[in-house]
């Protein structure tokens, strides 16, 4: 729903600001049932198209308001990929909020009927090997196209080689609902 995705939006810019000290009026009512509802989502920032931040659960275990702006300042604030977000890149960031649905494992016999099982531009996909563990969001098929691309780098993601494969590699599929500033009128 517009009205929500709107609202995330802007909650999780809110986030951002208070925690870096910078006014940003969220006239959000917090309280509302469906934001109280537990939900895992993730938060993406980009500064002229290109990622600068991207945190997010992958089970639900609190409040999708509690989820939406703690992904958001660590987005901002603490993903190992970037430095901090600094006060005076805020105006200059766009935002993108992610509410994932339940994970369902894809049964794959070997690497190769993984790849058949993969619906590109719909699943988001979560691999797991022992300590290993990394996902790609549906998003990532825009820049991955071909299966066994997106495979190989959610690997190389996880600290795995491309071409690693074993019987007790667990894959798991989820989708997405989502909502970037850019495609959210403004209230």
């Amino acid at each position: 729903m517009p009205n929500q995705g709107s609202a995330l939006l802007k909650v999780g810019r809110a986030a951002i600001a208070h925690a870096l000290n910078l006014d940003f009026p969220c006239h959000v009512d917090e309280s509302a049932s469906w934001l109280q509802t537990w939900s895992a989502s993730f938060v993406t920032l980009t500064q002229d198209q290109t990622l600068r931040g991207c945190i997010g659960s992958l089970e639900a275990y609190r409040p999708l308001v509690a989820d939406v702006k703690s992904n958001a300042i660590s987005a901002a604030l603490h993903d190992p990929r970037f430095l901090p977000l600094r006060a005076d890149e805020f105006e200059t960031i766009a935002i993108e909020v992610s509410i994932l649905s339940s994970t369902q494992r894809i049964a794959a016999r070997d690497e190769a009927d993984a790849i058949k099982l993969m619906r590109p531009g719909i699943d988001g996909i979560v691999l797991e090997y022992r300590h290993y563990r990394s996902t790609f969001l549906p998003q990532v098929w825009d820049e991955l196209k071909q299966p066994q691309q997106f495979l190989a780098m959610l690997k190389r993601k996880a600290g795995l080689p491309v071409d690693f494969w074993a019987s007790d590699l667990k894959l798991a599929r989820y989708t997405v609902s989502k909502w970037r500033e850019t495609d959210v009128m403004e209230d």
